[in-house]
């Protein structure tokens, strides 16, 4: 065991924060919250992985959902891929490993939706293979320990090197899970914590007091933004709405029928366009029920919600994979985008043109 790696397990022996997935062993529980916790902060996923959890105590409960009702649960959480992949995950292991999670990390990273990140946290915490993990956090701590020149995308082969070195072969899901919160906790992006860390002394960044400069940071292109338009299509009392093919992106999720507006193209045009080509049914927008935005992580939108009068057409899944028509109150049954949501205020309890 290095000194870095003893200073860092005393040192998460007294300070780990206290987690939900850190009072058990259960290889299914702690892969459910590595899972949760891509791209996701940990106060945000908590309340996520306890509702998860008395709905579905195990990997079989899991195998056994619709997908509907899995994307419900996840309904809010975003990157709703890792849930879909989960799902499917766990009902290759009932199928394969007779309900039992695999230890072998080749075996553990053919499944569904578990990349090197994924495969190294859970190996580790639930299995102690000495598999380094490596995330956004943990790259910018071992950019700093280093003084590494470049931004991690590009340096991974170091940060990797160094961090097997380190790991400790007996407790390495200690190891990584003792960085994820120094990361989170004082090894921040902005103002670092760097009196505060164990860790300090070893680091070349602080020891230059350089550490606001690293780590480099990497190339962004300007995030685009989009305008959107959908439609609230009723008929009689139910509305209509269709459900996105499950590759891509929001797969699964149900949504009001519509899309991106063509250059040129109004939104009252774009709405009647487009929920013919979806669904196969022709409506007249009516009226705008406002304009909402959105920031996705790759790109932004504003998008006007029409209320839209039924004309004629039996819907078809033509640009979907569903359709249903549902009274007002059934909308939360279902899972809808985020941007879909901030529509719901907004909209009559009742069909506007009865």
């Amino acid at each position: 065991m290095t000194t870095l790696t003893r200073k860092l397990l005393q040192w998460y022996r007294k300070r780990a924060r206290k987690l939900p997935w850190r009072e058990t062993n259960d290889p299914y529980r702690i892969w459910l919250s590595e899972v949760m916790l891509q791209q996701t902060q940990v106060d945000t996923v908590i309340p996520y992985y306890e509702r998860w959890l008395k709905k579905y105590p195990t990997l079989q409960k899991v195998a056994q959902a619709s997908e509907d009702e899995i994307l419900k649960l996840w309904e809010g959480l975003g990157y709703y891929a890792r849930a879909r992949n989960f799902r499917k995950a766990c009902q290759e292991v009932v199928e394969r490993y007779q309900g039992k999670v695999p230890l072998d990390p080749q075996v553990f990273s053919t499944l569904k939706g578990v990349g090197p990140y994924t495969l190294a946290a859970v190996q580790s915490i639930a299995f102690q293979k000495s598999l380094p993990a490596m995330d956004g956090n943990i790259k910018r701590i071992v950019s700093r320990l280093l003084r590494l020149d470049e931004p991690p995308s590009k340096v991974l082969s170091p940060i990797g090197a160094f961090l097997q070195k380190n790991i400790s072969p007996k407790q390495p899901g200690d190891f990584n899970q003792a960085l994820m919160d120094i990361g989170a906790t004082i090894c921040l992006p902005k103002n670092p914590k760097c009196l505060l860390c164990p860790l300090s002394l070893d680091c070349e960044a602080f020891q230059f007091k350089q550490a606001h400069f690293y780590p480099i940071a990497e190339e962004k292109n300007p995030r685009p933004h989009y305008r959107a338009a959908v439609g609230v299509v009723w008929k009689g009392d139910k509305l209509l709405i269709s459900k996105r093919k499950s590759e891509g992106f929001l797969g699964g999720l149900w949504e009001f029928p519509g899309g991106k507006m063509k250059m040129g193209e109004s939104a009252k045009l774009c709405v009647e366009r487009e929920v013919k080509e979806e669904v196969g049914v022709e409506v007249e927008a009516v009226k705008s029920v406002g304009v909402i935005e959105h920031a996705y992580t790759h790109f932004s939108i504003e998008m006007e919600g029409f209320l839209c009068r039924y004309l004629k057409g039996k819907p078809q899944t033509l640009d979907c994979a569903d359709w249903k028509w549902i009274s007002f109150s059934e909308l939360k049954k279902f899972a809808f985008p985020t941007a879909n949501r901030k529509l719901f205020p907004l909209l009559p309890k009742t069909n506007p043109f009865e």
